[in-house]
């Protein structure tokens, strides 16, 4: 069976690699432990297809170790065993490299038994993951471990790459193949900097062409149908997902409404409007809160709407609500009052009530305090009357601050005035 065409131009040298030049650049840190032919155990970390695999293999060929690869997907207890049973065979004198693609999926049981053997040298391990390794590796792992990252390939770093394979395609076909420079501009933005499927999209471009006089022509109709969509790299339990609503979120806490709507098109794309909707009840009352209240129900009901519409006309309400909080005033009062009172409760033993706020209870017969004397706020001027409200313990604590917009300046105006004060 012919091997994909990701596999035939894996690059040899890291002068092929495309991307990652803030870890392969002349000078940078992984290019200079390469070079230096001394490995340390290292995890790659980074999306599907950006260069993980292949700049593995180059590690393996330029230091002489014996390279072992396993897939956490598959690999079993006893693969482990094997590799660590050739330990100071004759075949793998300069040393192990072993090569752990997907070690998310490995258990706990499966990571430490490789401790030992990566802790005195026995193995060098570089294990890759989709996953941020921090919650999904090991933590005795990654403390014997450097962690690179790897960022996805933008679309002028594959477009030589999309090249090269259109020749070496033309090369095995022996027939010239036909193709625009817009064409491989067209696959390079449509792949979401993934160089696998890139190359895929360029194969099934070629099988898909139109044959004529010896020549292979792609064209832009099937091209359409083989690229739509693969520009979203989207995981609904993985980092990306995460990573999105994170920037949805600090795009509208930071008054930015076209990023904003550019990270909520990524989720409206994917379909994921239930993720966005509850992100945006959240930043609602978080991010624009006291400085515009009536932002909650307004949210509350584009929500609705959008939960009922369903997609496509979903985007409708959701821009609104969008729009509305990006541009909206910002207050995180609420957030840090209630926050700061939390940390209070969490921080003291068991509080009573002042006695006065109590529910009405029977005095006994030799009680010492006969009586609540609680004062009713609607019996005094401004339907106010200075009494403790918090426990004895927290009698002084001050939880929430007022805003310097408008709205909670003009409730802390109000609370000066019933108080009978004209400064703050």
């Amino acid at each position: 069976m012919s091997a994909p065409l990701a596999d035939k131009i894996r690059p040899k040298t890291l002068a092929d690699v495309v991307g990652q030049e803030h870890i392969l650049a002349e000078g940078k840190p992984l290019r200079r432990i390469i070079e230096s032919g001394t490995v340390p155990n290292m995890i790659f970390y980074g999306p599907s297809g950006v260069g993980k695999t292949t700049v593995a293999r180059i590690i393996a060929e330029n230091c002489g170790m014996s390279l072992y690869k396993l897939n956490g997907t598959n690999a079993s207890l006893a693969d482990i065993k094997d590799v660590v049973a050739d330990i100071g065979t004759f075949g793998s004198e300069n040393g192990i490299l072993l090569y752990l693609d997907e070690i998310q999926y490995l258990n706990k049981k499966q990571q430490q038994s490789l401790l030992e053997y990566i802790e005195n040298g026995d193995i060098t391990l570089i294990a890759s993951t989709t996953e941020n390794p921090y919650f999904a590796v090991y933590n005795a792992v990654i403390s014997r471990s450097t962690v690179f990252e790897f960022k996805p390939v933008t679309a002028e770093q594959l477009v030589p790459a999309i090249k090269r394979a259109f020749r070496i395609m033309s090369e095995e076909n022996g027939c010239e193949i036909i193709v625009s420079d817009e064409i491989i501009k067209t696959i390079a933005y449509s792949c979401g900097g993934d160089v696998r499927k890139a190359m895929n999209t360029a194969e099934l471009a070629v099988v898909c062409g139109e044959p004529s006089d010896g020549r292979i022509t792609i064209t832009e109709d099937s091209l359409e149908v083989l690229a739509q969509r693969s520009n979203m790299r989207y995981d609904r339990d993985g980092d990306q997902h995460y990573d999105i609503l994170s920037a949805f979120h600090k795009s509208v806490r930071g008054s930015d409404e076209n990023a904003a709507l550019h990270y909520a098109a990524r989720l409206i794309e994917v379909g994921d409007i239930i993720s966005l909707c509850r992100r945006m009840l959240c930043i609602a009352s978080e991010d624009v809160g006291l400085a515009y209240p009536m932002a909650v129900p307004i949210v509350k009901a584009c929500v609705d709407s959008a939960l009922q519409l369903g997609l496509p006309e979903a985007k409708l309400p959701i821009a609104e609500a969008v729009i509305l909080m990006a541009t909206a005033p910002k207050s995180n009062s609420a957030c840090m009052a209630i926050d700061a009172a939390l940390d209070d409760l969490r921080s003291c033993d068991a509080l009573d009530f002042p006695r006065h706020l109590q529910n009405v209870h029977y005095d006994g017969k030799g009680a010492k305090v006969v009586g609540q004397h609680y004062l009713y706020p609607h019996d005094f001027p401004n339907h106010y009357v200075e009494q403790q409200y918090l426990p004895d313990a927290l009698a002084d604590h001050v939880y929430y601050r007022f805003g310097d917009n408008k709205q909670e300046q003009s409730a802390l105006q109000y609370r000066l005035k019933i108080l009978g004060k004209t400064d703050k």
